[in-house]
């Protein structure tokens, strides 16, 4: 069923397709049409890692629902985490279309949307008016485009400090390459500053609401070992709480010959699934356990899923894949990883 669904919804641009993806989803949800099609099931294989309870190990990565208003429909296909954004402190609108295109032969995209969302506060307000779903929910921030990295920091505690209250945690992403300069905040020194800040405003809000949010990072796939290296020296001492590896990459290979390979932006799909899993094995190697690793780059198959666990990943998110396959990619997942 879903192909021919597919085949209808790539006849339309992808932005097109994609926000008629989730309004669709929103009123199958509103109509009892999930849950027929979607009946619940009892948590698989259950996972504690950053001291919350995942009903399981697959997650649906930031990007796909930015406002937050689509978890109830999203988690009825079985995810058991859903992140939401990136939000940033006030609403932007995010770069000029077409900023989203398929690569279909490669089962890839590239995208520089540009963190196009509706601001924190109406976040905030989706999220609250989640009412079915069970599961986790991640809150990714960034910086609004205008504010100089001077002042990220400035941002990202506005974030945190609004999400607070209704995230299960929240990803700081630093490794976006559609916000320019936003991923020169990856050098060691300012992340680790960043970090610092971070952290202690945490202490002071699990304080406030009586609950903590662990804090995790999300880092590009386009670090040198060296780079790799002294970040995870700057996350173990920092006590940073999870790890989101990786984001999109901007290397082409993989899909050189397809006429839009050249169109700026993040490529995800399975070209960057050997890239982000050697990511991970490199940082595995360094923080030996001590900080969970979300695992999320690339992942099409079971196989691909195995190899990021294997590499050293606690959690897994999937995204394009979802674009390409449908939902019965979830249960599939669900029923075949160890």
């Amino acid at each position: 069923m879903y192909p021919i669904f597919r085949d209808l919804l790539f006849r339309l641009n992808a932005e097109t397709a994609h926000h008629l993806s989730l309004s669709s989803l929103r009123i199958a949800e509103k109509a009892g049409l999930l849950r027929l099609l979607f009946p619940e099931q009892e948590c698989v294989s259950p996972i504690e890692v950053m001291g919350l309870k995942f009903p399981n190990r697959i997650g649906l990565a930031a990007g796909l629902d930015k406002e937050g208003n689509t978890i109830d429909a999203l988690g009825r296909l079985g995810f058991g985490f859903i992140e939401i954004g990136t939000i940033t402190p006030r609403p932007q609108a995010g770069n000029p279309k077409p900023r989203l295109f398929r690569l279909v032969p490669e089962e890839s995209i590239i995208n520089r949307m540009g963190f196009n969302n509706p601001g924190v506060e109406q976040g905030v307000r989706n999220v609250r008016a989640t009412k079915h779903y069970s599961g986790i929910v991640g809150f990714n921030i960034g910086k609004n485009k205008d504010t100089p990295n001077e002042q990220a920091d400035e941002d990202y505690l506005a974030c945190l400090r609004a999400a607070y209250p209704v995230a299960d945690y929240v990803t700081v992403n630093l490794s976006s390459p559609n916000t320019p300069g936003l991923r020169d905040l990856q050098n060691a020194e300012s992340t680790a500053k960043l970090l610092e800040t971070l952290k202690k405003e945490q202490e002071l809000l699990t304080k406030e609401h009586g609950k903590h949010v662990p804090i995790a990072f999300k880092v590009a796939p386009d670090l040198a070992d060296d780079h790799v290296d002294a970040l995870a020296a700057v996350f173990l001492a920092g006590g940073l709480e999870g790890l989101i590896a990786t984001n999109t990459t901007l290397s082409r290979q993989g899909v050189e010959h397809h006429p839009l390979h050249q169109q700026a932006g993040g490529l995800s799909g399975p070209p960057v699934c050997a890239l982000s899993t050697y990511v991970i094995s490199r940082f595995a190697s360094h923080l030996h356990g001590k900080i969970p690793i979300i695992g999320v780059g690339g992942i099409s198959s079971v196989e691909d899923a195995q190899e990021k666990l294997q590499a050293g990943a606690s959690l897994l998110q999937i995204y394009t894949s979802i674009i390409y396959q449908g939902p019965a990619l979830v249960k599939n997942l669900l029923n075949k990883i160890v």
